[in-house]
């Protein structure tokens, strides 16, 4: 792929090109690796994009954020389905993240994802139902405090995941 600052990602053989994340993408996932980091256990590991999810020749997504399991972890790639992947939206992604991307974790069998909106700010979570499918589980929004169990806890409101760039 060319090294241009668009995001490349192969989905049953079909190419997702994305432009570069924008400034307020950027400071939610910094945040969250902040958030994130202190409280992962030492076999897990928080790694922001780009870092590949590559479980097929046809498949490869870069979640804006990971975490996964050391064992199962690669110097290149992560060639399973992590524990959890999130995604920022933006307008250039929001219909991906929210349709195809999430059907391909959920077909991976990503236990947990979440989807950050950082326009409202709102935090999602999608975890596995009775049925076998995703449902939303939780909703936290602004200043609502966000508690995460999967794949570890976590505490955090959405708002403060924009720090100053409110």
């Amino acid at each position: 792929m060319p090294d241009d600052g668009n995001r490349y990602e192969l989905i049953d053989g079909m190419l997702l090109v994305s432009p570069a994340p924008g400034a307020r993408h950027q400071k939610i996932v910094a945040k969250l690796v902040v958030k994130l980091d202190p409280s992962c256990p030492d076999d897990l590991h928080v790694l922001p994009a780009p870092f590949a999810v590559r479980p097929s020749h046809t498949l490869e997504v870069q979640p804006d954020l990971l975490v996964c399991s050391d064992s199962d972890l690669t110097d290149k790639l992560l060639p399973v389905a992590p524990l959890l992947a999130v995604e920022i939206l933006s307008p250039s992604t929001a219909l991906n993240d929210l349709n195809t991307k999430k059907a391909v974790y959920e077909r991976l069998g990503v236990p947990s994802y979440w989807v950050i909106d950082p326009d409202v700010p709102t935090s999602t979570v999608f975890e596995f139902g009775a049925d076998g499918l995703y449902e939303k589980t939780v909703v936290a929004k602004a200043d609502d405090v966000f508690e995460a169990t999967k794949p570890f806890p976590v505490r955090f409101s959405p708002a403060e995941l924009l720090g100053t760039l409110k």
